[in-house]
Parts: C-alpha cells; sequence; structure tokens
C-alpha cells in the first residue's frame, strides 16, 4: 500500500514538474530580413531579438533567418507562417497601396524630411491600414536614398540612360518614373539580381548605398551614380493573428524592440552613407557625384501627373512641405 502511494506521489510530482517546465518553455517567434547579418537590416534584426529576449525574460525566443524574396516574406507574415518580417518597402504597396506614395521621385529633402514624415501623422496612418490585410506595421525602418549603377556603359546626363535595361524593385512608381526617363525598367526579385547583372540580363540597378555596399555589387558593376532620385523605406511587420495572442504588456515589449530596431537601422545607414562611397571606391568602383540632380528630377517630370492622380497632389504637397 505504502509502495502505491510513493509511486502515485511520485508520477504526481514529475507530471507537475513536465507540466511547470512545459510551461516555462520559451515561445519560439521567427524574423526575417533580406540582407547580409552585419547589413542595415540584419543589425536591426539582432537588436529587435536582444530587446524582445532580455524586455520578456526569455519568455520569448527569437530566431532571425534572411529571406531575399521580401514579397514572399510579407504574405508568410500575413498568413501567419512567420511572425515577423524586415524589407524594403519595394513590394508592400501589393498590400497597402498607399505606401508607394514614399516611392515618388525627389519627394524628399533629406533624411529628417523624410524620417520625419514617416515618423509622423503621415506614416503612422499608413501604418495602421495595414490592420486591414492581416499585418501589424509596426513601424517604417529605411534602405536610404537609391542611386543608380551601371556595369559598361558610362552615364553622364540623364539623357544617357534612355535605352537602358535597369533592374527595378517590382514597384510600379519605380517603373513609371523610370520610363519617363527613357529607362527599358526591368522588375525582379532582388535574389534575381546578383545574377542578372553577371548575365548581362540588364544594364544596371538601383539601390542605397548600404545594398550596393552589403552586397558587394562593386564587383558586378563599374560606375555608382549619388542621383539620390528616391527614398526607400523599409518595413517592420507583424502578423495579426500572432499579435492578437499577445498580452498588452506584451506588446509594449514588441513595441519597445521596434522602436530600439529603427534605431540600429538608422544608424547604419547614416554610417554607410559616410563611409560607404569612400569603401566602394576602395574596392575599385568609379564613383560619380551627380551635380545636376534637377536634371534626373526635370526626366522623370512626365511621370508626376499619374503619381498626383493615384496618391492625390494634396497628400504629396503636404510630404514636400513637411518641415
Amino acid at each position: 500500500m505504502k509502495r502505491r502511494t510513493f509511486l502515485a506521489a511520485s508520477a504526481a510530482t514529475l507530471a507537475l514538474v513536465s507540466t511547470t517546465a512545459l510551461a516555462q518553455a520559451p515561445r519560439a517567434i521567427t524574423i526575417t530580413h533580406s540582407s547580409p547579418a552585419s547589413s542595415h537590416f540584419g543589425l536591426a534584426a539582432i537588436t529587435f531579438k536582444e530587446v524582445v529576449e532580455k524586455e520578456s525574460g526569455g519568455r520569448f525566443k527569437v530566431t532571425i533567418q534572411r529571406l531575399d524574396n521580401e514579397r514572399e516574406a510579407l504574405e508568410s507574415v500575413q498568413l501567419g507562417s512567420q511572425e515577423f518580417s524586415m524589407g524594403s518597402t519595394g513590394p508592400v504597396g501589393n498590400f497597402v497601396p498607399a505606401v508607394r506614395a514614399l516611392d515618388v521621385p525627389f519627394l524628399f529633402r533629406d533624411y529628417a524630411h523624410a524620417r520625419g514624415v514617416v515618423d509622423g501623422p503621415i506614416g503612422q496612418a499608413m501604418l495602421k491600414e495595414f490592420n486591414r490585410r492581416n499585418i501589424v506595421g509596426l513601424a517604417f525602418l529605411e534602405n536610404g536614398f537609391r542611386h543608380l549603377t551601371t556595369g559598361g556603359k558610362l552615364v553622364e546626363k540623364p539623357e544617357d540612360v534612355k535605352g537602358l535595361k535597369i533592374r527595378t524593385m517590382e514597384n510600379p512608381v519605380h517603373m513609371s518614373a523610370w520610363r519617363a526617363a527613357g529607362v527599358l525598367p526591368t522588375p525582379m526579385a532582388f535574389s534575381e539580381l546578383p545574377p542578372a547583372l553577371q548575365q548581362g540580363t540588364v544594364d544596371g540597378q538601383e539601390n542605397p548605398i548600404p545594398i550596393i555596399l552589403s552586397n558587394n555589387f562593386n564587383q558586378l558593376q563599374k560606375y555608382l551614380y549619388l542621383t539620390g532620385h528616391v527614398y526607400s523605406a523599409g518595413l517592420l511587420a507583424g502578423s495579426q493573428s500572432f499579435w492578437s495572442t499577445l498580452s498588452e504588456a506584451d506588446r509594449v515589449i514588441f513595441m519597445k524592440a521596434a522602436k530600439a530596431a529603427v534605431q540600429t537601422n538608422r544608424d547604419k545607414v547614416e554610417a554607410d552613407e559616410r563611409d560607404g562611397v569612400a569603401e566602394l571606391r576602395k574596392r575599385g568602383m568609379d564613383v560619380r557625384e551627380v551635380a545636376n540632380r534637377a536634371a534626373y528630377q526635370e526626366a522623370m517630370k512626365a511621370a508626376m501627373p499619374d503619381f498626383e492622380k493615384q496618391f492625390g497632389a494634396d497628400l504629396l504637397r503636404q510630404i514636400r512641405e513637411w518641415k
């Protein structure tokens, strides 16, 4: 009888220990991004992970993965098969078209202007629109201002881009702007870009310094032109189905992590902008200053009426006049 009692007590104790251990097991979540670990997105993801795990006391375990196809990553977030993603806003317009307004060429004067808009009422209103698509828009990140690169052909003025095949993101705003300048825009996923450059499928591409630097595009392109034609925003997105399971206190933790990730992201972009051009020159890239950026703006001007129709002339005016 005593043996039965002992065994029953032992079994109960074991069950209690197992249940407690299970309850204390960290909840696994995944965040993906589209760049190397040392990049502006990679470092931001690390910050996000560190803050979440620290502030939650280890109740959440964050796994960081690289996924070059940003549209696929955002679709996975939307479907709830992964919890978070970081990436450029290139494919985001397929989910929330209003975000494409940020891609209008020569809309922003500088980083202070761009960050003020995306952190302010205009950007926050855009983030709220993601709720209707089963996505939580946590914060805007950034890639930086986009610049043109080419391989064999030297571009000395906007007229020289006519007829060139330039890879763009799968973004109709970028495509329309370049088409107005006489370019043959060739949209493709970022993962397809390196082989396309290597094989000569496209003559050039356009990306911010952090992307050009971290992906070693200097090995695939000879010339870099500092056109700064578009401010390339990024997005930190979360799954609505995951978000709905969180307590209010845990949501505060994730928002704190998002803000910290944004700061890390922007710090890295600034560092790359400050030091990246010199580094690319050191690697052998022929970097050309663009004294007359207004000429590129004029070359793309024919696309503006359509942009004003799509996004509203008043919204574009508000963005331009932000102070």
